[in-house]
């Protein structure tokens, strides 16, 4: 058995690897006041982005589903990974050697995770691949390549490659790398028949499939010789790292003109996603042998960070869409017209407008570009047109709209699907256009749109439009719209803190080694994080302790005061925080709160370990690691889901987010909680001075008490 991960090296890979940057590949993230950073949450479909990060900290929390952790926890979530399979693949790309408790440097090779191992084995097969594009017998290939206007340069920017024929040329290659039986068949690279295992792709053009990280996951094979049986185009199957459904070809190369271009482009073919880049429209990308479905709508989504918007869609007069936009590309032909009426369906799920650019002479933009150049390709695109409009006439292009038994027909036909359309003012809007594209008075076009809604049950036939909104939004199954929860939690600063958790607590509390403060000597595959199924810390069926309505002040006042703790440290050592007494805090979250808070030391802690590594580090440097190091010290001290309240908290934007104010604010939090407490003491000692005698000798003791305690309201109130 491998060893645990040392303590320390964990520490370091959470300080080492960037939680924005590795956040970032997966969100469009924006800022969110001083040090945060927000966006849709990748583990939930939401309108409005409620999923906060706080590089400072490395923290993460989802105030939308309450799921939150640290960099470690969402490498877990997002990629399935047990614990030390995700501290592994965070080493490898911040460049830390792993140290194990048995003395180990490294995991043998035969125990590295086992995503990892694939990932490896498609690493392999790629660079295989891309050697043998420049053998004789990859002439073909480079001819299919040459026909379509594709050079060297270009097979080397999206990684082309050839698979020669033959039954065993990888599957050798690969074993003779250490890759044992089982794992390339759980890698998709080999198949299995009755005389044992054989390469899956032979004799073929290859694409490595990236996911957005950039890691090769599958491939893509075109067949190119004649006496091949197989299919046209030919996939890797669903493995444990690929899922077609989940996959977009050529979105590691377009993530990032996505996200500053609000814009992208599904094409149809892996030489489409080509042709289009190399023509200029770096946003194009394309599905693997699947339609556009829904998971691939939510992807796109968190990249363009398509947010519930009134305007979304609203051309502007530089030619963008506002809030975005999604634009398919078909063939002219019934099979084009299909997929279009098929991305109908997801529209609905895009708050960004959706086009359609539809080449009438049935190019596709491979096709154009070698037929007409590159521009004719970008024309292509500034082409588009609203996909509901083309919906709408692909349908009445089926029938005769000269007669009147045609005009009929094309009613019948058409007011379905101008009743799907869930936005109430743009199906409104489309009944209009319907009526004189058919040359029908509005009315009866209306009618028909009503009675079409009425009998599919869709968004208008009701009044109450299915859940819909008229911004095109969604309504949860409690009937709020999405995103109504406040991503600040219910109102820092004038409304109730922890407003809305669900199932009575938060699921976050990142990636710590083990359970709810048990005691944990290491992480690895035998400890703690490992045995989960996900990267958050679920917490099973445990309760979150409660906490206070929005219309309680003390609550909120007490939130805010432990929010200042844990993300503004600095201004809280020797601001008389650690001198408050247990029971200052009144609500029981953040009483438990103030204990991990207590048990990690208290801000002093921070104030010490900032001075130990300032001299080594500089004073921005050392506060960022001081800021981190203690916010995990406090996460480390808390029992079951209280580290999901620290968590939030940590990351939760402040009522303030002008830098200059922060240190006062943060003061002026920290002096009305300490004399809200010393309000509360003077409020106990009247009342036992009215139980106690004059003659009682503890009568002057405790008067005196009172009168000190009274001066050092007044010394608060004059500092405020």
């Amino acid at each position: 058995m491998a060893g645990l991960i040392k303590r320390e090296d964990v520490a370091a890979v959470r300080e080492r690897a960037r939680i924005d940057e590795i956040v970032g590949a997966h969100v469009t993230l924006k800022p969110a006041g001083v040090g945060s950073m927000k966006g849709l949450c990748p583990f939930h479909d939401e309108r409005t982005p409620s999923f906060h990060v706080r590089p400072q900290l490395g923290l993460w929390h989802c105030f939308g589903c309450d799921e939150g952790g640290d960099v470690i926890s969402f490498v877990q979530k997002i990629d399935h990974l047990p614990f030390s399979e995700a501290v592994e693949h965070l080493a490898g790309r911040v460049g830390i050697q792993l140290r194990y408790e048995d003395g180990g440097s490294a995991r043998p090779a035969n125990e590295h995770g086992r995503r990892q191992r694939l990932l490896d084995a498609h690493r392999v097969a790629e660079e295989y691949f891309r050697e043998q594009i420049s053998t004789p017998e990859a002439q073909i290939a480079r001819t299919f390549l040459t026909e379509r206007s594709f050079d060297r340069a270009a097979a080397d920017m999206f990684g082309v490659g050839y698979a020669p024929q033959g039954w065993d040329h990888l599957l050798r290659h690969l074993r003779g790398r250490g890759f044992t039986e089982p794992e390339l068949i759980a890698s998709g690279l080999v198949s299995q028949g009755n005389r044992g295992v054989y390469d899956r792709f032979r004799g073929r053009l290859i694409w490595p499939i990236r996911d957005i990280t950039g890691d090769t996951i599958g491939f893509g094979a075109r067949r190119l010789h004649e006496d091949d049986q197989g299919p046209k185009y030919l996939n890797t199957p669903e493995t444990p790292i690929y899922k077609k459904s989940q996959v977009l070809y050529g979105l590691d190369l377009a993530k990032r003109a996505i996200a500053k271009d609000k814009r992208v482009v599904v094409v149809e073919g892996y030489t489409d996603v080509m042709a289009a880049h190399l023509s200029g429209v770096g946003t194009a990308i394309a599905t693997c042998g699947t339609a556009f479905g829904s998971d691939h709508v939510r992807i796109v989504r968190r990249l363009l960070g398509d947010s519930a918007d009134a305007a979304a869609g609203v051309i502007l007069a530089s030619g963008s869409a506002r809030g975005g936009e999604i634009i398919f590309t078909f063939d002219g032909d019934a099979a084009g017209q299909k997929a279009a009426l098929r991305a109908f369906n997801e529209d609905q799920n895009f708050a960004s407008q959706t086009f359609v650019a539809v080449e009438p002479t049935g190019l596709d933009p491979c096709d154009l570009r070698i037929q007409r150049g590159e521009g004719a390709v970008r024309d292509l695109v500034a082409s588009r047109q609203p996909l509901f409009a083309f919906a709408i006439r692909s349908v009445l292009a089926q029938v005769d709209l000269d007669t009147a038994e045609g005009r009929v027909a094309g009613l019948r036909v058409a007011a379905p699907v101008v009743a799907g359309i869930r936005d109430h003012a743009l199906r409104s809007e489309y009944a209009r256009e319907l009526a004189g594209w058919l040359g029908m008075d509005e009315a009866s076009v209306r009618r028909a749109v009503a009675a079409a809604a009425r009998a599919s049950g869709g968004p208008g036939g009701s009044g109450q439009g299915g859940g819909s909104r008229p911004d095109g939004g969604t309504r949860s199954e409690s009937g709020r719209p999405d995103g109504a929860r406040r991503a600040d939690g219910g109102g820092y600063g004038q409304g109730g803190p922890g407003q809305g958790s669900r199932g009575g607590g938060s699921r976050d509390g990142g990636s710590r080694e083990s359970s709810y403060g048990a005691e944990s000597r290491g992480y690895g595959r035998q400890g703690g994080r490992d045995n989960a199924d996900s990267g958050g810390d679920r917490r099973g069926g445990q309760s979150m302790p409660g906490r206070p309505g929005r219309e309680d002040p003390v609550g909120r006042l007490e939130r805010q005061v432990l929010e200042v703790v844990l993300q503004l440290p600095m201004h809280a050592v020797g601001a008389g925080f650690d001198g408050l007494a247990p029971d200052t805090f009144t609500v029981p979250a953040y009483r438990a709160v103030h204990d991990a808070i207590r048990a990690a030391g208290g801000t002093a802690a921070f104030g010490a370990e900032l001075e130990r590594v300032s001299a080594e580090l500089g004073h921005d440097r050392a506060t960022a690691h001081a800021a981190s190091w203690w916010a995990e010290q406090v996460r480390e001290n808390a029992v079951g889901p209280v580290a999901g309240v620290i968590t939030e908290l940590a990351v939760a934007p402040l009522p303030e987010d002008r830098p200059e104010a922060l240190g006062a604010y943060a003061r002026g939090v920290l002096l009305a909680l300490i004399e809200m407490g010393v309000t509360r003491q003077i409020a106990d000692l009247k009342g036992r001075l009215q139980r106690t005698e004059p003659t009682d000798p503890t009568y002057g003791e405790v008067f005196a008490e009172l009168v000190a305690l009274e001066s050092r309201r007044r010394a608060l109130r004059v500092e405020e």
